[in-house]
Protein backbone atom coordinates (compact mmCIF):
# COMPACT_ATOMS: atom_id res chain seq x y z
CA UNK A 1 0.00 0.00 0.00
CA UNK A 2 2.64 2.49 -1.06
CA UNK A 3 0.11 4.81 -2.73
CA UNK A 4 -2.19 6.69 -0.39
CA UNK A 5 -5.84 6.01 -1.27
CA UNK A 6 -8.57 8.44 -0.28
CA UNK A 7 -11.29 7.33 2.06
CA UNK A 8 -14.48 6.93 0.03
CA UNK A 9 -12.70 5.36 -2.95
CA UNK A 10 -14.08 2.10 -4.29
CA UNK A 11 -11.32 -0.51 -4.17
CA UNK A 12 -10.68 -4.19 -4.77
CA UNK A 13 -8.54 -6.09 -2.27
CA UNK A 14 -6.92 -9.40 -3.17
CA UNK A 15 -5.70 -11.82 -0.51
CA UNK A 16 -4.43 -15.37 -0.95
CA UNK A 17 -7.89 -16.73 -0.17
CA UNK A 18 -10.43 -14.20 -1.45
CA UNK A 19 -11.26 -11.03 -3.36
CA UNK A 20 -13.19 -8.13 -1.78
CA UNK A 21 -14.76 -5.01 -3.25
CA UNK A 22 -16.08 -2.05 -1.28
CA UNK A 23 -15.69 1.53 -0.14
CA UNK A 24 -12.50 2.35 1.78
CA UNK A 25 -13.52 3.63 5.21
CA UNK A 26 -11.57 6.10 7.36
CA UNK A 27 -9.75 4.46 10.23
CA UNK A 28 -11.62 4.94 13.54
CA UNK A 29 -9.76 7.15 16.01
CA UNK A 30 -9.00 4.35 18.49
CA UNK A 31 -8.51 1.53 15.97
CA UNK A 32 -5.15 -0.07 15.26
CA UNK A 33 -3.31 0.57 11.99
CA UNK A 34 -2.92 -3.13 11.16
CA UNK A 35 -6.20 -3.43 9.25
CA UNK A 36 -7.89 -1.92 6.20
CA UNK A 37 -11.61 -1.33 6.69
CA UNK A 38 -14.03 -1.41 3.76
CA UNK A 39 -17.79 -1.18 3.47
CA UNK A 40 -19.11 -4.08 1.39
CA UNK A 41 -22.02 -3.74 -1.04
CA UNK A 42 -24.30 -5.43 1.50
CA UNK A 43 -23.71 -2.51 3.90
CA UNK A 44 -21.48 -4.34 6.38
CA UNK A 45 -17.96 -3.20 7.26
CA UNK A 46 -15.09 -5.67 7.42
CA UNK A 47 -11.47 -5.30 8.50
CA UNK A 48 -8.76 -7.05 6.49
CA UNK A 49 -5.36 -7.56 8.06
CA UNK A 50 -2.75 -5.67 6.03
CA UNK A 51 -0.18 -8.45 6.08
CA UNK A 52 -2.66 -10.76 4.30
CA UNK A 53 -3.24 -8.31 1.42
CA UNK A 54 -1.47 -9.15 -1.84
CA UNK A 55 -2.82 -6.30 -3.97
CA UNK A 56 -5.18 -3.30 -3.85
CA UNK A 57 -6.74 -1.89 -7.02
CA UNK A 58 -8.56 1.44 -7.18
CA UNK A 59 -11.81 0.93 -9.08
CA UNK A 60 -13.15 4.45 -8.65
CA UNK A 61 -11.65 7.33 -6.73
CA UNK A 62 -14.23 9.58 -5.09
CA UNK A 63 -14.14 12.48 -2.62
CA UNK A 64 -13.72 11.48 1.01
CA UNK A 65 -16.86 13.41 1.91
CA UNK A 66 -20.04 14.22 0.07
CA UNK A 67 -20.57 17.84 -0.92
CA UNK A 68 -23.38 19.71 0.74
CA UNK A 69 -25.31 21.91 -1.67
CA UNK A 70 -28.66 23.17 -0.43
CA UNK A 71 -31.27 24.39 -2.87
CA UNK A 72 -31.83 28.09 -2.32
CA UNK A 73 -35.28 29.02 -1.08
CA UNK A 74 -37.44 30.57 -3.83
CA UNK A 75 -39.56 33.49 -2.63
CA UNK A 76 -42.87 34.21 -4.33
CA UNK A 77 -43.18 38.04 -4.34
CA UNK A 78 -46.98 37.70 -4.39
CA UNK A 79 -46.99 35.92 -1.01
CA UNK A 80 -46.45 37.50 2.35
CA UNK A 81 -43.02 36.66 3.78
CA UNK A 82 -43.10 35.44 7.37
CA UNK A 83 -39.86 36.35 9.11
CA UNK A 84 -38.29 33.54 11.12
CA UNK A 85 -36.30 34.03 14.32
CA UNK A 86 -32.54 33.76 14.13
CA UNK A 87 -30.91 30.92 16.09
CA UNK A 88 -27.16 30.40 16.50
CA UNK A 89 -26.01 26.81 16.99
CA UNK A 90 -22.56 26.58 18.57
CA UNK A 91 -20.83 23.21 18.64
CA UNK A 92 -18.35 22.20 21.32
CA UNK A 93 -18.11 18.49 20.46
CA UNK A 94 -20.02 15.32 21.25
CA UNK A 95 -22.16 13.16 18.97
CA UNK A 96 -25.09 15.55 18.70
CA UNK A 97 -23.71 17.41 15.67
CA UNK A 98 -22.62 14.34 13.70
CA UNK A 99 -24.15 13.21 10.43
CA UNK A 100 -23.80 10.11 8.25
CA UNK A 101 -21.62 10.63 5.18
CA UNK A 102 -23.39 8.61 2.51
CA UNK A 103 -20.30 8.24 0.36
CA UNK A 104 -18.13 6.57 3.00
CA UNK A 105 -20.92 5.38 5.26
CA UNK A 106 -19.03 6.89 8.19
CA UNK A 107 -20.14 9.42 10.77
CA UNK A 108 -18.51 12.83 10.81
CA UNK A 109 -19.01 16.20 12.43
CA UNK A 110 -21.55 18.56 10.84
CA UNK A 111 -21.06 22.06 12.17
CA UNK A 112 -21.93 24.57 9.45
CA UNK A 113 -25.48 25.82 9.00
CA UNK A 114 -25.77 24.12 5.60
CA UNK A 115 -24.55 20.81 6.97
CA UNK A 116 -26.87 20.93 9.96
CA UNK A 117 -29.87 21.73 7.80
CA UNK A 118 -28.93 19.08 5.25
CA UNK A 119 -28.86 16.53 8.07
CA UNK A 120 -32.00 17.89 9.78
CA UNK A 121 -34.09 19.85 7.24
CA UNK A 122 -36.77 20.57 9.89
CA UNK A 123 -34.42 23.16 11.39
CA UNK A 124 -34.91 25.41 8.37
CA UNK A 125 -38.65 25.51 9.08
CA UNK A 126 -38.11 26.59 12.70
CA UNK A 127 -35.58 29.42 12.35
CA UNK A 128 -32.84 31.03 10.32
CA UNK A 129 -29.88 28.92 11.42
CA UNK A 130 -26.32 30.08 11.88
CA UNK A 131 -24.03 27.22 12.88
CA UNK A 132 -20.35 27.11 13.72
CA UNK A 133 -17.85 25.15 15.79
CA UNK A 134 -16.13 26.91 18.68
CA UNK A 135 -14.07 23.87 19.65
CA UNK A 136 -14.31 20.10 19.40
CA UNK A 137 -13.81 18.19 22.64
CA UNK A 138 -15.18 15.17 24.40
CA UNK A 139 -17.10 16.65 27.31
CA UNK A 140 -14.80 14.99 29.87
CA UNK A 141 -11.97 17.08 28.41
CA UNK A 142 -13.77 20.41 28.88
CA UNK A 143 -12.13 22.60 31.54
CA UNK A 144 -13.24 25.81 33.32
CA UNK A 145 -11.51 28.09 30.81
CA UNK A 146 -13.70 26.48 28.13
CA UNK A 147 -16.81 27.58 30.04
CA UNK A 148 -15.56 31.15 29.82
CA UNK A 149 -14.99 30.79 26.07
CA UNK A 150 -18.52 29.40 25.60
CA UNK A 151 -20.00 32.32 27.57
CA UNK A 152 -18.15 34.87 25.45
CA UNK A 153 -19.18 33.18 22.21
CA UNK A 154 -22.83 33.13 23.32
CA UNK A 155 -22.65 36.82 24.20
CA UNK A 156 -21.18 37.58 20.77
CA UNK A 157 -24.07 35.80 19.03
CA UNK A 158 -26.68 37.63 21.11
CA UNK A 159 -25.02 40.99 20.42
CA UNK A 160 -25.15 40.15 16.70
CA UNK A 161 -28.91 39.66 16.87
CA UNK A 162 -29.51 35.99 17.69
CA UNK A 163 -33.01 35.41 19.08
CA UNK A 164 -31.75 32.27 20.78
CA UNK A 165 -28.60 30.17 21.11
CA UNK A 166 -28.18 26.38 21.14
CA UNK A 167 -24.99 24.82 22.53
CA UNK A 168 -24.16 21.32 21.28
CA UNK A 169 -22.30 19.55 24.08
CA UNK A 170 -21.28 16.06 25.13
CA UNK A 171 -23.65 14.68 27.75
CA UNK A 172 -21.21 13.45 30.41
CA UNK A 173 -20.33 16.87 31.86
CA UNK A 174 -23.20 18.93 30.46
CA UNK A 175 -24.53 19.58 33.99
CA UNK A 176 -21.26 21.25 34.99
CA UNK A 177 -21.27 23.48 31.91
CA UNK A 178 -24.94 24.45 32.24
CA UNK A 179 -24.38 25.44 35.89
CA UNK A 180 -21.27 27.44 34.97
CA UNK A 181 -23.17 29.34 32.27
CA UNK A 182 -26.01 30.06 34.71
CA UNK A 183 -23.67 31.81 37.16
CA UNK A 184 -21.57 33.64 34.57
CA UNK A 185 -24.23 34.81 32.13
CA UNK A 186 -27.46 36.77 32.37
CA UNK A 187 -29.22 36.47 29.03
CA UNK A 188 -32.23 38.17 27.46
CA UNK A 189 -32.89 35.19 25.15
CA UNK A 190 -33.04 31.40 25.58
CA UNK A 191 -29.66 29.69 25.78
CA UNK A 192 -30.19 25.94 25.40
CA UNK A 193 -27.68 23.13 25.94
CA UNK A 194 -28.39 19.82 24.29
CA UNK A 195 -26.62 16.61 23.37
CA UNK A 196 -27.17 13.05 22.25
CA UNK A 197 -26.99 9.80 24.15
CA UNK A 198 -26.74 7.81 20.91
CA UNK A 199 -24.92 8.80 17.73
CA UNK A 200 -26.74 9.72 14.55
CA UNK A 201 -25.72 6.54 12.71
CA UNK A 202 -27.90 4.47 15.08
CA UNK A 203 -31.56 3.88 14.43
CA UNK A 204 -32.32 4.71 18.06
CA UNK A 205 -30.43 8.02 17.96
CA UNK A 206 -31.90 10.89 19.94
CA UNK A 207 -29.72 13.48 18.20
CA UNK A 208 -32.26 14.75 15.68
CA UNK A 209 -35.19 15.26 18.05
CA UNK A 210 -33.03 16.79 20.75
CA UNK A 211 -31.69 19.35 18.29
CA UNK A 212 -35.12 20.07 16.78
CA UNK A 213 -36.70 20.58 20.22
CA UNK A 214 -33.78 22.67 21.45
CA UNK A 215 -33.93 24.89 18.38
CA UNK A 216 -37.68 25.30 18.90
CA UNK A 217 -37.12 26.46 22.49
CA UNK A 218 -34.32 28.82 21.40
CA UNK A 219 -36.44 30.28 18.60
CA UNK A 220 -39.89 30.44 20.18
CA UNK A 221 -39.52 29.97 23.93
CA UNK A 222 -40.47 32.91 26.13
CA UNK A 223 -37.44 32.31 28.31
CA UNK A 224 -34.56 34.61 29.18
CA UNK A 225 -32.42 31.99 30.87
CA UNK A 226 -30.06 29.01 30.54
CA UNK A 227 -31.59 25.55 30.24
CA UNK A 228 -30.96 21.98 29.08
CA UNK A 229 -33.33 20.28 26.61
CA UNK A 230 -33.21 16.49 26.27
CA UNK A 231 -35.54 13.52 25.71
CA UNK A 232 -38.31 13.33 28.32
CA UNK A 233 -38.87 9.58 28.02
CA UNK A 234 -37.47 6.58 26.15
CA UNK A 235 -39.82 7.10 23.20
CA UNK A 236 -39.93 10.17 20.97
CA UNK A 237 -43.07 11.75 22.42
CA UNK A 238 -41.62 14.86 24.09
CA UNK A 239 -38.56 16.65 25.41
CA UNK A 240 -38.13 18.24 28.83
CA UNK A 241 -36.68 21.68 29.50
CA UNK A 242 -34.45 21.44 32.58
CA UNK A 243 -33.15 24.29 34.75
CA UNK A 244 -29.41 24.74 34.25
CA UNK A 245 -28.40 24.33 37.91
CA UNK A 246 -30.70 21.43 38.82
CA UNK A 247 -30.15 18.93 36.00
CA UNK A 248 -28.16 15.73 36.14
CA UNK A 249 -27.43 12.81 33.84
CA UNK A 250 -28.79 9.86 35.84
CA UNK A 251 -28.23 7.01 33.39
CA UNK A 252 -25.23 6.12 31.26
CA UNK A 253 -27.11 5.35 28.03
CA UNK A 254 -30.90 5.79 28.24
CA UNK A 255 -32.36 8.47 26.01
CA UNK A 256 -34.18 10.05 28.95
CA UNK A 257 -31.08 10.04 31.13
CA UNK A 258 -31.40 13.70 32.13
CA UNK A 259 -33.65 14.63 35.03
CA UNK A 260 -34.38 17.72 37.06
CA UNK A 261 -33.31 16.97 40.64
CA UNK A 262 -35.16 18.29 43.71
CA UNK A 263 -37.40 20.49 41.59
CA UNK A 264 -39.68 20.47 38.56
CA UNK A 265 -38.55 20.81 34.94
CA UNK A 266 -39.15 24.23 33.43
CA UNK A 267 -41.44 22.71 30.83
CA UNK A 268 -41.78 20.28 27.99
CA UNK A 269 -41.83 20.44 24.20
CA UNK A 270 -44.53 18.33 22.58
CA UNK A 271 -45.36 18.43 18.86
CA UNK A 272 -43.85 21.88 18.40
CA UNK A 273 -45.66 23.33 21.40
CA UNK A 274 -43.97 24.50 24.61
CA UNK A 275 -45.84 23.89 27.86
CA UNK A 276 -44.38 25.59 30.93
CA UNK A 277 -44.54 23.67 34.21
CA UNK A 278 -43.35 26.49 36.46
CA UNK A 279 -42.94 30.23 36.42
CA UNK A 280 -40.01 31.31 34.27
CA UNK A 281 -37.95 34.42 33.63
CA UNK A 282 -39.34 35.75 30.33
CA UNK A 283 -37.36 37.08 27.41
CA UNK A 284 -35.90 40.55 27.79
CA UNK A 285 -33.55 42.41 30.04
CA UNK A 286 -29.87 43.07 29.64
CA UNK A 287 -26.98 40.86 28.61
CA UNK A 288 -24.42 40.58 31.44
CA UNK A 289 -21.20 38.59 31.72
CA UNK A 290 -19.39 37.76 34.96
CA UNK A 291 -16.63 35.27 34.22
CA UNK A 292 -14.46 35.51 37.34
CA UNK A 293 -13.55 31.99 38.48
CA UNK A 294 -11.14 30.56 41.05
CA UNK A 295 -10.09 27.24 39.53
CA UNK A 296 -8.32 25.86 42.63
CA UNK A 297 -11.46 24.22 43.99
CA UNK A 298 -11.81 20.47 44.60
CA UNK A 299 -14.87 18.22 44.64
CA UNK A 300 -14.25 15.47 47.18
CA UNK A 301 -16.59 12.53 47.79
CA UNK A 302 -16.50 11.21 51.34
CA UNK A 303 -16.04 7.44 51.60
CA UNK A 304 -15.40 5.10 54.53
CA UNK A 305 -11.66 5.11 55.19
CA UNK A 306 -10.97 8.58 53.75
CA UNK A 307 -7.72 9.76 55.31
CA UNK A 308 -6.87 13.26 56.51
CA UNK A 309 -3.84 13.35 54.23
CA UNK A 310 -6.13 13.72 51.19
CA UNK A 311 -7.45 17.01 52.58
CA UNK A 312 -3.98 17.99 53.82
CA UNK A 313 -2.62 17.57 50.30
CA UNK A 314 -5.28 19.91 48.91
CA UNK A 315 -4.28 22.51 51.53
CA UNK A 316 -0.60 22.09 50.66
CA UNK A 317 -1.36 22.45 46.94
CA UNK A 318 -2.91 25.85 47.60
CA UNK A 319 -6.55 24.98 46.99
CA UNK A 320 -8.93 27.76 47.98
CA UNK A 321 -12.11 25.71 48.26
CA UNK A 322 -13.29 22.15 48.89
CA UNK A 323 -16.77 20.82 48.16
CA UNK A 324 -17.48 17.65 50.15
CA UNK A 325 -20.10 15.16 49.02
CA UNK A 326 -21.01 13.97 52.50
CA UNK A 327 -23.23 11.12 53.59
CA UNK A 328 -26.93 11.51 54.28
CA UNK A 329 -27.76 14.91 55.73
CA UNK A 330 -24.16 16.11 55.27
CA UNK A 331 -21.64 14.15 57.34
CA UNK A 332 -18.09 12.80 57.30
CA UNK A 333 -16.20 10.56 59.67
CA UNK A 334 -14.70 12.20 62.77
CA UNK A 335 -11.34 10.90 61.51
CA UNK A 336 -11.09 13.81 59.06
CA UNK A 337 -12.42 16.52 61.39
CA UNK A 338 -8.94 17.80 62.27
CA UNK A 339 -8.01 18.09 58.58
CA UNK A 340 -11.23 19.96 57.80
CA UNK A 341 -10.54 22.32 60.73
CA UNK A 342 -6.98 22.90 59.44
CA UNK A 343 -8.35 23.75 56.01
CA UNK A 344 -10.81 26.30 57.39
CA UNK A 345 -8.14 27.81 59.67
CA UNK A 346 -5.96 28.21 56.56
CA UNK A 347 -8.77 30.19 54.88
CA UNK A 348 -9.86 27.32 52.65
CA UNK A 349 -13.63 27.46 52.16
CA UNK A 350 -15.22 24.06 52.90
CA UNK A 351 -18.82 23.45 51.85
CA UNK A 352 -21.05 20.40 52.35
CA UNK A 353 -23.39 18.69 49.90
CA UNK A 354 -24.97 15.24 50.00
CA UNK A 355 -24.11 12.26 47.85
CA UNK A 356 -27.72 11.08 48.14
CA UNK A 357 -28.62 13.53 45.31
CA UNK A 358 -32.30 13.85 46.30
CA UNK A 359 -33.20 15.71 49.48
CA UNK A 360 -31.24 18.46 51.21
CA UNK A 361 -28.40 18.93 53.66
CA UNK A 362 -29.43 19.40 57.31
CA UNK A 363 -26.38 19.41 59.55
CA UNK A 364 -28.22 20.27 62.78
CA UNK A 365 -29.91 16.89 63.26
CA UNK A 366 -26.92 14.86 64.47
CA UNK A 367 -23.91 15.82 66.56
CA UNK A 368 -21.55 15.02 63.67
CA UNK A 369 -23.14 17.66 61.51
CA UNK A 370 -23.36 20.18 64.33
CA UNK A 371 -19.63 19.84 65.03
CA UNK A 372 -18.84 20.43 61.36
CA UNK A 373 -21.00 23.56 61.41
CA UNK A 374 -19.16 24.81 64.48
CA UNK A 375 -15.87 24.44 62.59
CA UNK A 376 -17.19 26.67 59.81
CA UNK A 377 -18.32 24.14 57.18
CA UNK A 378 -20.95 25.78 54.95
CA UNK A 379 -24.10 23.69 54.29
CA UNK A 380 -25.28 23.85 50.68
CA UNK A 381 -29.01 23.27 51.17
CA UNK A 382 -30.21 21.11 48.23
CA UNK A 383 -27.58 22.08 45.69
CA UNK A 384 -26.25 19.33 43.47
CA UNK A 385 -22.57 18.62 44.27
CA UNK A 386 -21.45 19.63 40.78
CA UNK A 387 -23.48 22.84 40.98
CA UNK A 388 -21.96 23.65 44.39
CA UNK A 389 -18.50 22.99 42.92
CA UNK A 390 -19.06 25.42 40.04
CA UNK A 391 -20.72 27.98 42.31
CA UNK A 392 -17.83 27.90 44.81
CA UNK A 393 -15.40 28.54 41.94
CA UNK A 394 -17.50 31.53 40.90
CA UNK A 395 -17.92 32.85 44.47
CA UNK A 396 -14.19 32.56 45.21
CA UNK A 397 -13.53 34.42 41.98
CA UNK A 398 -15.23 37.39 43.67
CA UNK A 399 -14.17 37.10 47.31
CA UNK A 400 -12.11 34.93 49.62
CA UNK A 401 -13.43 36.49 52.80
CA UNK A 402 -14.94 33.54 54.69
CA UNK A 403 -18.05 35.36 55.89
CA UNK A 404 -18.73 36.77 52.44
CA UNK A 405 -18.19 33.34 50.89
CA UNK A 406 -20.77 31.87 53.27
CA UNK A 407 -23.25 34.65 52.50
CA UNK A 408 -22.87 34.16 48.74
CA UNK A 409 -23.00 30.34 48.89
CA UNK A 410 -26.30 30.52 50.78
CA UNK A 411 -27.82 33.09 48.43
CA UNK A 412 -29.85 31.82 45.47
CA UNK A 413 -28.48 33.27 42.20
CA UNK A 414 -29.64 30.92 39.45
CA UNK A 415 -32.19 28.51 40.88
CA UNK A 416 -29.48 26.39 42.53
CA UNK A 417 -31.32 26.52 45.89
CA UNK A 418 -35.04 25.76 46.06
CA UNK A 419 -37.15 26.12 49.18
CA UNK A 420 -39.24 23.02 48.64
CA UNK A 421 -37.69 19.78 47.44
CA UNK A 422 -39.70 18.10 44.69
CA UNK A 423 -39.22 15.09 42.51
CA UNK A 424 -38.42 15.67 38.87
CA UNK A 425 -39.47 13.78 35.72
CA UNK A 426 -41.54 11.14 37.52
CA UNK A 427 -44.22 13.67 38.40
CA UNK A 428 -44.65 14.86 34.79
CA UNK A 429 -47.74 13.23 33.31
CA UNK A 430 -48.84 13.57 29.71
CA UNK A 431 -52.48 14.48 29.24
Amino acid sequence: MGTKIKSGSRIEIKTADAMYQGILMPRPELADDEHVIIKLDNGYNIGIRKKLIENITIIEETPSQERIELEKTKIDPQKQIVLKPSVSILATGGTIASRVDYITGGVRAAFTADELISAIPELDEIANIHGRQIFNKFSENIIPSDWIKIVKEIASEIKNGANGVVILHGTDTMGYTSAALAFMLKTPVPVVLTGAQRSSDRGSSDATLNLINSTWVAAHGNLGDICVVMHGEMSDSHALIHPATRVRKLHSSKRDAFQTVNSKPIGRVLNGKIEYLKEVKPRGGSLELDTKLEEKVALLRYYPGLKSEVIDNLINLGYKGIVIEGTGLGHTSERVFDAIKRAIDDQVSVVMTSQTIFGRVNMRVYSTGRRLLEMGVIPCENMLPETAYVKLMWVLGHTQDQEKVKEMMLRNYAGEIVKRTQTGNDDISLQ
